[in-house]
């Protein structure tokens, strides 16, 4: 005979295959961290072990709403630890995977891209929740301002001036051709496994900007933003030197991009954006803790 309880988990267990994906994408697009999303969402599923399913009106709501306040949660606590990083912090790499469902995936459109990401970045955490949950997932201010704590008007100022820095941000974005952004992946790729400097150099722009994230992990990895088409090529391929790698063009956060591999394991993922002069700005990270969703399972 089904108890109660038994009705419950089963309704659990629903919602974590029908919601499981969303909250997890709130928590990345919040965080930039694809293990921290996953604790997130796990411990938003496991608060609502702890309640009356029947007396939650909306269930999706109530699981957004708590996962933001502990993302919100976690990036107040960011401030502090970013601080002492060493080196530029780049958003852990979402790489496509065939091998996943679509319920286990992140979900790859524009507003993971990581150029976007690395703005939200530089936002104060409620400016930055205010902006993914309005703007990216259409959430009420009300809604909002339950998740900051705060009023709907704030929360409403909190979401203009965030999207007023994303839209400022600085650096021209181009439409560039799909497949003339594949042609500059590939070229790009060879010219690392070839050593190719001149190779390299013939694919960025001559003013193109290059960060990359080691946390301290990796020698020789810069700790500085470089720029300059013949400086970045120089040090992609210090970094890429004395080891056999395979370098493969896929899709890294919703755009084109290089999985650096060594004997099967994931050395390095490489963000790239375009212009209409070749690779504008080239974003590598290398901290293996960032990089450990993408090894062999």
């Amino acid at each position: 005979m089904e108890t109660s309880q038994d009705r419950s988990s089963g309704t659990i267990e629903t919602l974590w295959a029908e919601q499981h994906r969303l909250v997890r994408d709130v928590a990345y697009r919040l965080l930039g961290s694809v293990a921290e999303a996953e604790d997130v969402a796990q411990d938003t599923f496991g608060r609502l072990l702890g309640q009356d399913l029947s007396a939650i009106e909306h269930p999706e709501g109530w699981l957004v709403t708590v996962a933001s306040r502990l993302a919100l949660d976690r990036l107040r606590s960011h401030e502090v630890s970013r601080r002492a990083y060493v080196g530029p912090w780049l958003p852990e790499p979402v790489v496509l995977d065939e091998r996943l469902g679509p319920e286990d995936r992140v979900t790859l459109d524009d507003t993971v891209r990581m150029a976007l990401l690395v703005v939200l970045e530089r936002l104060t955490p409620a400016e930055r929740t205010a902006f993914v949950l309005h703007d990216v997932f259409q959430l009420g201010f009300v809604q909002v301002a339950e998740v900051l704590g705060t009023t709907t008007q704030a929360s409403r100022q909190l979401a203009s001036r965030a999207r007023r820095r994303v839209r400022d941000s600085g650096r021209a974005r181009f439409a560039v051709d799909p497949v003339a952004a594949k042609v500059l992946c590939e070229r790009f790729a060879r010219a690392c496994a070839e050593g190719d400097l001149d190779g390299l150099v013939a694919v960025l722009a001559d003013d193109v900007h290059g960060d990359f994230d080691s946390g301290g992990l990796v020698p020789g990895a810069p700790t500085e933003e470089l720029t300059g088409a013949v400086p970045v090529a120089r040090q992609l391929l210090a970094g890429f030197a004395g080891a056999v790698l395979d370098h493969q063009v896929d899709v890294v956060n919703g755009a084109p991009g290089i999985v650096v591999r060594h004997q099967n394991r994931v050395v390095a993922v490489v963000c790239l954006e375009f212009s209409g002069r070749g690779i504008q700005t080239v974003r590598g990270i290398g901290n293996p803790d960032k990089l450990r969703h993408l090894q062999p399972r």
